[in-house]
């Protein structure tokens, strides 16, 4: 185990709980379509998908997939992070090449490279916040806020010590440059759309 690994298993099973049995119950539990579950900081949020949300999704993982190969983007998928029972699905994941899953089935988030979140009104305090931070402390290279209700992008890189030394935003409209980080492109944010 590496030293992420065991942080992430310390703090999950320091209060008795794991993410795995708080997943366990959730899949027993009517979840509405098109609502998305998280665990954040040991809380279960349920967040429908709009329109909105995801146009920009779907456009971002577009652009990804004319650098990256499919099974290297990911949406919607579980990955377990730093910090008291943090299970999340972030909108959009870009996986390192070798990233493989670990034996419980899931990806690992030391091979995250990049994520993205598009805000929802309902839960956009976890992506300023606490997720930042797991993402962060995780040393997620590259860390994007799509923002509808502001129009804008923040970009977050360079990870060190639990924050990212760089934050850049963007207005709707401009290019997200990302050629200078791993990778390796520019994102057009012209058709967003905004809430």
């Amino acid at each position: 185990m590496t030293v992420l690994e065991d942080r992430i298993e310390m703090a999950n099973e320091s209060k008795g709980l794991t993410l795995d049995m708080l997943f366990e119950h959730l899949e027993r539990m009517p979840v509405p379509e098109g609502y998305k579950v998280e665990i954040v900081e040991g809380a279960i949020f349920m967040s429908p998908q709009r329109d909105t949300h995801w146009e920009i999704i779907a456009d971002l993982y577009e652009q990804l997939r004319t650098k990256y190969p499919r099974k290297r983007v990911k949406s919607d998928v579980r990955v377990d992070y730093p910090g008291y029972l943090n299970g999340f699905a972030s909108d959009v994941t870009v996986m390192a090449e070798d990233a493989s899953k670990a034996d419980n089935g899931y990806w690992l988030c030391k091979d995250v490279q990049f994520v993205a979140e598009v805000i929802s009104r309902g839960t956009a305090q976890n992506d300023y916040g606490p997720k930042k931070d797991a993402y962060a402390t995780a040393e997620v290279p590259v860390y994007l806020i799509a923002d509808p209700y502001q129009g804008k992008c923040h970009l977050f890189t360079q990870p060190k010590d639990g924050e990212y030394v760089i934050e850049t935003s963007i207005g709707f409209g401009a290019d997200v440059d990302m050629t200078g980080t791993v990778l390796g492109l520019t994102l057009k944010t012209d058709e967003f759309p905004r809430d």
